[in-house]
């Protein structure tokens, strides 16, 4: 028998393939889950085996999301940072400052600033000042920006289209640093192993604006700590089947591979965007604001499809769901009556029950955000779904327990950076139903277990990605992707949950983070 390298030993370990967990043994070599149970083998500590004694703490393979956005991340820190500038002056003279320094063939750019100031502070002298140079000023998360008239010339958005489909002129640009994206990755990939992510898949625009080369790089040079699968989103390029054939092709690796395309449906129900079955209660006239290009997105689908490729598609409004389940109803399915290629909804905010039956026959898999209600006050939510769709309706909102119910695959995602990863934060919100304060459960019965919530973050990310023959579970012969909670999520009062703290992360055997 090989001799392993390190040995977990825990009261708790969790595997993903049962509901419970049990006190044990997992033994690693090589990047593989060498042997795991209650009690080792002798024979596997050799001269060199590490035992790590865990105690309490608690075992479980590594967190997966399935929906998120590097790009979205680095936006935070491009340019120059004009954090605690408290007037657009003070932020003038820190723009001089850094034109002085800064290469003179790209535009002025800068992070952190207070978004109030963007809506009341004048910025006409940097307009002035700046005339033939593109200024743009991120707020602090990026959700608002002030740019100036160079910059709405050259990168075709304004202030009130801040958003990554609307700036990519501008990230295109930015991604041909490599220098920058590649340290902003590593610095990436630390945060994310800071919260027990141990895979992503990313969602890249177009042709990702040469980041698969920085990615492949890495890959060579062993040093990404977070196995990457990317899709790309058609956002100012048509789709391009050409560019998934060649990815098939170049990335092979364990720890890069494409994984399909992207694409938004509907958009956001609280700006009526999200696309209704019944009009808005509010608004009695509107289903969605926007109408949605259903057939042109059905043909991009069909096209993946047939050539082998998966599509996710982003939808909100129980319309844009059951118009999404339409369309990969009419692709390739298995003699079983399930689609061959895992085609995947995102968000999921408000769905038909039936639906999402329909969801589970077609093996349709769930990409949920089960962070989603931290971003809201109780009273504040439960008064704006209840005035836009009624509190009938607004009990279809967030349905996990049905898509259980309904054997729906369901997986784990942020749309980071619009949430950042916390897994006991999820089950605070996802299992005990609660929002950022934790003064009543919302629709409780829609609420999943501990268990099979992290079966979603862990086998359920697995599956999505094509790879639960390799990830996702702690088994022997599987990849040791693990993280390590400092409690037992099983046995910690609802209330002390967010209080949880990720110990340990290990990706391909190694350690990657410990607090």
């Amino acid at each position: 028998m090989k001799y392993a390298e390190t040995i977990l030993k825990s009261a708790h370990i969790f595997t993903a393939t049962k509901t419970d967990v049990f006190s044990g043994y997992i033994a690693i070599s090589e990047g593989i889950i060498l042997s795991i149970g209650q009690e080792w083998d002798e024979s596997l500590v050799g001269p060199e085996t590490r035992i790590i004694d865990l105690g309490d703490q608690f075992i479980s393979p590594g967190f997966i999301d399935v929906h998120c956005f590097f790009s979205g991340y680095a936006m935070n820190f491009v340019g120059t940072d004009l954090s605690g500038r408290q007037t657009s002056q003070e932020i003038y003279t820190a723009l001089i400052d850094y034109e002085a320094t800064a290469d003179g063939d790209k535009p002025i750019l800068g992070h952190g600033i207070d978004a109030k100031l963007i809506q009341t502070d004048k910025w006409d002298h940097i307009n002035e000042k700046f005339a033939n140079k593109p200024v743009i000023l991120f707020s602090e998360g990026v959700e608002d920006c002030w740019l100036n008239d160079a910059a709405k010339k050259q990168y075709q958005f304004d202030e009130h289209h801040c958003y990554p489909e609307a700036y990519w002129r501008l990230m295109k640009d930015i991604f041909k640093d490599h220098t920058f994206m590649t340290a902003q990755f590593k610095q990436y990939m630390n945060f994310m192993n800071s919260r027990g992510i141990t895979s992503v898949k990313e969602m890249g625009f177009d042709d990702y604006y040469g980041f698969v080369d920085i990615l492949k790089q890495l890959e060579d040079d062993h040093e990404l700590t977070l196995r990457v699968n990317f899709m790309s989103q058609p956002v100012g390029e048509p789709f391009n089947l050409e560019f998934g054939k060649r990815m098939l092709v170049q990335t092979t690796g364990d720890f890069v591979r494409f994984s399909g395309y992207n694409m938004m449906t509907d958009g956001s129900i609280s700006q009526l965007m999200g696309d209704l079955k019944e009009p808005y209660l509010s608004n009695p006239d509107i289903h969605c604001l926007e109408p949605v290009n259903y057939d042109g997105i059905a043909e991009k689908v069909w096209e993946a499809d047939r050539n082998g490729f998966r599509f996710s598609l982003h939808a909100q409004g129980d319309r844009a769901v059951a118009q999404t389940i339409n369309i990969f109803e009419k692709c390739q399915r298995t003699p079983d009556g399930k689609l061959v290629n895992r085609h995947c909804i995102t968000d999921l905010e408000l769905t038909d029950p039936e639906d999402l039956t329909r969801m589970g026959t077609l093996g349709i898999v769930a990409e949920v955000y089960p962070q989603i209600s931290s971003l809201y006050p109780y009273d504040e939510k439960v008064e704006l779904t209840e005035r836009l769709v009624g509190k009938n309706r607004a009990r279809n909102y967030w349905n996990r327990r049905k898509m259980a119910d309904e054997n729906v695959k369901i997986s784990c995602a942020t749309d980071l950076p619009l949430l950042f990863d916390d897994i006991p934060e999820s089950i605070y919100n996802s299992c005990g139903g609660y929002f950022n304060q934790g003064d009543m459960p919302f629709n409780p019965e829609n609420t999943l277990s501990i268990a099979e919530l992290l079966t979603a973050w862990t086998a359920g990310g697995a599956y999505n990605l094509h790879l639960e023959d390799y990830l996702g579970t702690l088994e022997e012969g599987k990849a040791a992707d693990i993280t390590i909670l400092d409690s037992n999520v099983f046995h910690t009062d609802m209330k002390h949950m967010r209080d949880v703290k990720v110990s340990m992360t290990i990706v391909n055997g190694k350690i990657v983070y410990t607090n």
